[in-house]
């Protein structure tokens, strides 16, 4: 353990120095750990490790799961000693000022999702009820002026009778407010999970906004968690856990896999999705290589309202390696989801009301 610990020490040394540097002047130049983790992108060895592990036989199951809490383990460990070497050299070269001023961390609401630590996290799920007033009021808002509906051209006829037939005051359709149906289907595997765990919390908070929220976790398997969430609002900390717990997202082996947990809600919760009903899918699309289904994502577009996926990887990433983010792009519309900051504005405009 200790030499492990000292290979991490050493990787972070030469992470710092190969990809933490900015600025062009001895006078404005520094280190960012932020910096060297973006372009370093810790959380994609997960998923390398893993197979490669897997290739040299290594066991599926439990056994998987404890090597993926390992490497995860492991990676925290090195995201740490990236953040305290960049200090150091900040703090040698400019002084604890220049830390302050140029190797701050982005606010919570900016951090990309598949970079936020524990700490990050938390500080995320500190602001979902805050966060969830200001999209409520903006819902409430869309709604009022759906409600007004189209111009009544026989009643508006008919009043300007009165004003010799000017219609001086328009008369408009009343649409009657129907609250629509909402459902998810979220990835919670991997570095994922915190992004689907914060949009869960963030849509459990926004539930009276809607007729019906379903919603469901899946790693390769897929099963309903609804109860899950409306009873862990007490301890938001704890919701991946109990997923990866109670529920069963996982089957033979630990790994994402799009196309059987997809077409699986599509045979098995087909009742879940009709006209009234908004799907949002939530993950990153990386389907390890196995058939992403198309013909699931299909079905389930056919019979809901609208499908939105919101992908938590930037979209220049999409298509590379196993994702198959283009192939889904195709049948419904995807969006670059990467912070709560683009989480609550694309919420705010593709919520149904």
């Amino acid at each position: 353990a200790a030499d492990d610990r000292e290979m991490l020490g050493r990787l972070a040394i030469e992470a710092v120095d190969g990809f933490g540097g900015y600025g062009s002047s001895p006078e404005s130049d520094g280190w960012s750990s932020y910096q060297t983790l973006e372009r370093l992108r810790p959380q994609t060895l997960l998923t390398r490790v893993r197979d490669d592990v897997r290739g040299q036989g290594g066991n599926a199951g439990f056994a998987d799961r404890l090597l993926e809490d390992e490497i995860r383990r492991r990676i925290d460990t090195f995201r740490a000693m990236v953040a305290d070497e960049a200090r150091r050299r900040v703090a040698e070269r400019r002084g604890r000022d220049e830390i302050a001023r140029r190797a701050v961390a982005p606010t919570a609401d900016r951090v990309d999702f598949l970079f936020a630590g524990q700490d990050r996290l938390a500080e995320l799920r500190r602001t979902v009820q805050p966060l969830a007033r200001k999209l409520a009021t903006r819902l409430a808002a869309r709604r009022r002026r759906a409600c007004r509906g189209s111009i009544d051209l026989r009643r508006t006829l008919r009043g300007s009778l009165s004003t010799g037939g000017v219609p001086m005051k328009p008369v408009l359709r009343r649409r009657r407010p129907v609250r629509p149906e909402l459902v998810l289907l979220c990835d919670v595997s991997g570095s994922v999970s915190g992004f689907s765990d914060f949009t869960m919390l963030l849509v459990q908070a926004l539930h009276d906004q809607f007729s019906k929220v379903r919603v469901f976790a899946f790693v390769n398997r897929i099963d309903e968690v609804t109860g899950l969430l409306e009873h862990g609002r007490a301890d938001p900390a704890g919701l991946g856990a109990r997923i990866q717990g109670e529920a069963t997202v996982t089957g033979y082996h630990g790994s994402s896999d799009y196309g059987m947990a997809l077409g699986e809600f599509a045979e098995r919760y087909a009742d879940a999705v009709g006209s009234r009903t908004t799907v949002f899918v939530l993950g990153d699309a990386r389907t390890n290589r196995s058939d992403p289904n198309l013909p699931a994502v299909r079905r389930i577009a056919e019979r809901a309202r609208r499908v939105h996926w919101l992908n938590p990887e930037q979209r220049s990433r999409w298509g590379t390696g196993d994702s198959a983010a283009p192939a889904y792009a195709e049948l419904v519309e995807m969006h670059e989801c990467r912070n709560a900051r683009q989480l609550s504005a694309l919420v705010a405009q593709l919520l149904p009301v």
